[in-house]
């Protein structure tokens, strides 16, 4: 025991892994993956958390650290698509946003056609399979999933009506998704005629009130002149198809983005100066203008790195003789992620979503566990 008034030499000698570093060239492996010309190297994390502990240095993964550490800037934000950086993150992370975005979070589309008539050339298969994909303008957050045991109502199920002719002896027409009318009191098409001339008709679906006086927005397709078919004089379509609320790892119709995809933070160094002539020629290398030229005066200049952002990787700037002048890096725990919507749900709400979705699994693997 120290005596009264001292301190414990273990406390005055414990060393703060907190406020130690890394030397330089540890730091960049930890923290960087470098491209070199032929392939990159420091690939593989390092997760064990004392794999630096002789160097006082914690390496371990706490809640304290990501929360502290975790930040989101966004960088261009429009009506269908939307850039920003994820900071403090894994790459595990980041692909498991990606993953969701693509095949877990639910739109509505069009799942069933009933086929009234078609004399147009296009099959009744791939016709139906063209009205599939088409973006529909409709929150799936406002509807339910439906089961094979399910009766379709108003609030599992969208309908629409499709009935384009054209005349004989016109010109042909384009048929486009703007023809597709919603129906808001269910389905117009009658299973099978009444026994009785008072018996209320029967439809392929059962709806107890109009989606009208349940939903604030009108319903419809996101984008009008997308081409459905192409009719020649004499010819007519003429269906019914049912929307209802799915993902995309069941059919990529339902999956709410174009496509969602990352990549890493590059980061151009200079290891030493360029001038003259050689820094004119990497200028001239990068096709996507990454370097620029500093006046140094009389006559002078230097290369220097304008827009590190911009790099592709296309490693043009470290071949050569002077290749070993320039090494291009990628920050390990820093992403830029890009959505870009098909138009279900606007590309902020989606990753919303998908962060919703993470925290539900998180908390059932939870709730297994314990």
């Amino acid at each position: 025991m120290p005596k009264k008034g001292t301190k414990s030499k273990e406390v005055d000698n414990a060393p703060n892994q907190q406020e130690n570093k890394l030397p330089d060239y540890l730091e960049v492996q930890r923290t960087r993956v470098v491209c070199n010309a032929d392939a990159p190297i420091h690939t593989q994390g390092y997760q064990y958390s004392g794999t630096f502990a002789a160097m006082g240095v914690d390496n371990s993964v706490s809640v304290e650290k990501f929360c502290k550490n975790f930040k989101i800037e966004i960088n261009r934000l429009t009506e269908d698509d939307m850039e920003f950086d994820m900071i403090g993150i894994d790459a595990s992370i980041a692909n498991a946003f990606r993953r969701i975005l693509i095949a877990e979070v639910p739109t509505m589309a069009i799942e069933k056609i009933f086929m009234v008539d078609n004399t147009s050339v296009i099959a009744d298969e791939v016709l139906s399979h063209r009205l599939g994909l088409i973006p529909l303008r409709a929150d799936p957050r406002l509807f339910d999933y439906i089961s094979e045991n399910d009766v379709p109502n108003e609030r599992n199920t969208v309908v629409y009506k499709l009935h384009v002719s054209c005349p004989k002896g016109s010109q042909r027409i384009t048929v486009k998704s703007s023809e597709l009318e919603w129906l808001p009191e269910g389905s117009q098409l009658s299973m099978a005629a009444p026994a009785q001339s008072g018996d209320k008709q029967k439809t392929f679906t059962s709806f107890s009130q109009s989606q009208k006086e349940i939903l604030e927005e009108p319903l419809g397709v996101k984008f009008k002149d997308i081409t459905i078919a192409r009719l020649g004089p004499g010819q007519a379509i003429e269906l019914e198809a049912h929307a209802v609320k799915g993902v995309g790892k069941v059919h990529a119709k339902w999956s709410p983005v174009a496509t969602a995809w990352y990549r890493m933070l590059p980061e151009v160094v200079i290891l030493k100066d360029i001038e003259g002539d050689d820094a004119e020629e990497l200028v001239k290398k990068c096709p996507v203008n990454v370097f620029d030229i500093e006046d140094l005066g009389n006559g002078g200049k230097r290369a220097v790195v304008a827009k590190p952002r911009a790099c592709t990787l296309c490693r043009e700037c470290v071949m050569g003789p002077n290749g070993n002048q320039v090494e291009l890096r990628r920050v390990r725990d820093h992403f830029i992620f890009t959505i870009e919507s098909t138009g279900a749900l606007p590309p902020e709400v989606l990753f919303t979503e998908a962060v919703k979705i993470l925290e539900e699994k998180c908390e059932r693997v939870i709730s297994e566990l314990s």
